[in-house]
């Protein structure tokens, strides 16, 4: 029972991770069309968006899970580097580069944060 919560709790994490990227994507890229703004002048806000997905993502995960936020989140965050990285390599022949790395990194770390808060929240709301 254990294992299958932990499978079903990150898999929740990583389907709200792609979902919210996907909708990103498409608004961004509907602002890219229609406007005469770069790419490189929504660099920023396209990092910021990346966080707030990985941290949702381990939010979700640890809120599902109620225990061990830190390893719920960090699990959700570790797997969404592995298929990130399986896609540009598989795909692309190219591996991370330093750059990706430090971001994957920090991409693994936020969704662990998430994790820690979504379970301590989750507890909070359950024993009140």
């Amino acid at each position: 029972m254990e294992s299958r919560s932990f499978g079903t709790s990150v898999l929740y994490g990583l389907i709200f991770i792609f979902a919210f990227a996907a909708i990103c994507s498409l608004i961004i890229s509907l602002i890219l069309k229609f406007t005469s703004t770069r790419e490189s002048s929504l660099q920023y806000i396209i990092t910021v968006i990346s966080f707030i997905a990985l941290f949702g993502g381990g939010f979700l995960s640890g809120g599902k899970r109620k225990e061990k936020g830190w390893l719920i989140g960090g699990a959700t965050g570790l797997i969404y580097s592995l298929i990130v990285f399986l896609f540009q390599y598989l795909g692309y022949d190219k591996l991370f580069d330093a750059e990706q790395i430090i971001y994957h990194i920090c991409y693994i770390l936020i969704a662990m944060m998430g994790g820690i808060l979504g379970v301590n929240l989750s507890s909070n709301s359950r024993s009140a």
